[in-house]
């Protein structure tokens, strides 16, 4: 695990995706090619923002890039 990943996990980030949603939550887990979030919630322009139930696993290769607030 990157350095970067260790400064992260367990802190709440926003995974911006290439589609232009995000998805805020918990990083939980960075296996690889998948990022896991707990607590997580979808956010699209012109929608309500979203929770997610149960964990969250998104695609590495969906990201755009990682906040962390």
């Amino acid at each position: 695990m990157g350095a970067f990943r260790k400064v992260l996990l367990h802190r709440t980030v926003i995974v911006n995706l290439t589609d232009g949603s995000s998805i805020s939550g918990v990083l939980y887990r960075d296996p690889g090619n998948l990022i896991v979030l707990k607590n997580a919630t979808y956010f699209e322009q012109g929608t309500a923002p979203a929770p997610l139930d149960g964990d969250t696993v998104i695609d590495r290769a969906q990201v755009l890039f990682v906040q962390a607030p």
